[in-house]
């Protein structure tokens, strides 16, 4: 999942959704890549217009459209999206005021660096099937904000 044709557009069968569509305009310049920076920016936008779960489920939807457009599908991961979703909403909500993603992004660096999943998940795990199909809790360490659910 690296370009977007330069209007974003996609084929007829694969039509963008509208609200996609817009916020990719805003995260990916023209000819530009939809890398992880982009997948964040994308989380961060989602986020704050819908909240965590309904963000959470938008995107994974989206992402495989993505990946569809892209025919790359088996590069969806299902947990992979969630998690990055959940982590973005957590910090999200815990500065809920800052509504500039550059803002947001220096304020939460560690967001930037796509290994930090290793911090909850093995390698392993995230390349199952059954992360690429569903969610698997973290088999390292739980994130913060569900420890205590017990």
């Amino acid at each position: 999942m690296n370009r977007f044709p330069d209007d974003h557009e996609f084929p007829d069968d694969h039509e963008m959704p509208a609200e996609l569509a817009e916020i990719l305009a805003e995260v990916v310049p023209p000819g530009g890549a939809f890398r992880h920076r982009q997948h964040i920016h994308l989380a961060f936008i989602t986020v704050r217009r819908h909240g965590g779960s309904p963000a959470a489920e938008l995107i994974s939807r989206w992402i495989r459209h993505i990946a569809a457009y892209e025919r790359a599908p088996q590069k969806f991961n299902a947990t992979v999206t969630r998690a990055w979703t959940e982590i973005v909403a957590h910090h999200v909500s815990a500065d809920p005021s800052v509504s500039d993603f550059d803002i947001f992004a220096g304020r939460n660096p560690a967001l930037l660096d796509k290994r930090l999943l290793t911090r909850h998940y093995t390698s392993a795990a995230l390349a199952s099937a059954a992360a690429r199909a569903g969610w698997i809790t973290p088999d390292v360490e739980p994130f913060p904000w569900t420890a205590d659910r017990g």
